[in-house]
């Protein structure tokens, strides 16, 4: 009988010759099991997505509710559904008065194409800045704002009138000009292996972008939700953008993203063309519903008032002194190692003594730290008493 790892390789798509392959059965809290019952710690999330943990019961009564009531019913934006309605407000209570009209879409690229488009169609401008490094995702105009040339030359002509800056670069701010429509940021840039804005390096990126007219956006993707040790990044930072994406994190590990901007921002899609951004399955209820039951979570039962303090406890506890340096903030750090052939084979045996973990896109000498925020201090000695054997034996 064919296999269901045969089955996985003959028909899915795949992206790789070397798929992980684990075979999860069932996930709970911050553990995933195989189909053999081996239980593996989860440090990765999904790629910070199940930040209140696997299978979360108010997450799960959510969408269980919201299935019993209704799902699809109509094209994004022509009927008013009460679990976007309901997101909405609660989500934008807890933001900045600007930040007050969220467009549901259905993931992180999605959001980025969407904010990338209302910037373009506000300032009636064409250019739009991102930074060398940066990840966005992977869909067409997501692509072309990659501040990594490997991963994009194959896919080539891309949107035209991109730029890019050095990341904490003031001189490169002169490049931002009058014919700037937006700046795409990371407040935290992720894949480039956790690299944090230094000098007041964002407060100087503001300013700039507002005296020129172009629209800030932050990519809050990866860092939404807690992952900082705040709900969001910018608030680290005391620099509120124009336009903020959000998605991974949002729902709970349900499929669901948006971007977020003010009224007077998005009304412009309204006209010139009418229903200037259009998504079928945007703000899908049963997504809505998990993303509002997972911002409960997190607010109520205050989880991310500890994120900082875990963070540090991964710092004390990942001692070895393979490890050259930890980047990071809250719990979305950076374990930097000798070269991509240790990270691999740290990666491999951690696998094996039932820990799962990842390296970085555009930073391949060091493993990522992004567990769910829910993992309990002995939880975090167990995965850093796992990762200092499995450093210590890849050097054996």
């Amino acid at each position: 009988m064919i296999s269901q790892r045969q089955l996985f390789l003959q028909h899915v798509g795949q992206t790789s010759d070397f798929p992980l392959q684990l075979e999860i059965e069932r996930a709970d809290g911050i553990y995933m099991y195989d189909n053999k019952g081996k239980s593996y710690i989860d440090l990765i999330s999904g790629v910070s997505v199940s930040n209140v943990g696997h299978l979360h019961p108010e997450v799960v009564k959510a969408v269980k509710d919201q299935v019993e009531k209704y799902m699809h019913l109509m094209v994004y934006g022509e009927y008013i559904q009460t679990p976007q309605v309901e997101f909405a407000k609660k989500l934008t209570s807890l933001l900045p008065e600007n930040l007050n009209s969220v467009y549901f879409v259905n993931s992180g690229s999605e959001a980025i194409e969407g904010a990338l488009k209302l910037a373009k169609r506000y300032t009636g401008r064409s250019e739009i800045i991102s930074f060398k490094n940066a990840y966005h995702g992977s869909t067409h105009g997501a692509l072309s704002v990659m501040g990594n040339e490997e991963f994009k030359n194959s896919f080539r002509p891309l949107l035209p009138d991109v730029n890019f800056l050095n990341f904490n670069s003031y001189e490169d701010l002169n490049l931002i000009t009058e014919k700037t429509a937006c700046v795409l940021v990371e407040p935290v840039q992720g894949e480039a292996g956790i690299r944090l804005p230094k000098d007041n390096y964002l407060t100087k990126l503001r300013e700039r972008c507002s005296a020129v007219g172009a629209l800030l956006i932050f990519d809050e993707i990866q860092t939404g939700f807690g992952r900082t040790g705040n709900l969001f990044a910018f608030k680290e930072y005391n620099i509120v953008p124009d336009i903020m994406t959000i998605a991974k994190g949002m729902g709970g590990g349900m499929p669901i993203g948006a971007f977020v901007s003010s009224n007077r921002i998005m009304s412009r899609f309204k006209t010139n063309p009418i229903l200037g951004h259009i998504t079928t399955f945007g703000g899908h209820p049963v997504s809505c519903a998990a993303a509002c039951a997972s911002l409960d979570v997190l607010i109520n039962e205050k989880i991310i008032d500890d994120v900082k303090s875990k963070g540090d406890l991964f710092r004390k506890y990942l001692n070895h002194p393979e490890i050259k340096e930890i980047r990071g903030i809250g719990l979305f750090m950076a374990v930097e190692l000798r070269d991509f052939n240790q990270v691999k084979k740290v990666i491999d045996i951690a696998i094996n003594k039932g820990l799962v973990m990842d390296w970085f896109l555009f930073h391949d000498s060091a493993f990522r730290i992004a567990p769910p925020l829910i993992i309990t201090k002995d939880q975090i000695k167990q995965a850093c008493d796992i990762l200092n054997e499995s450093i210590e034996e890849s050097v054996k």
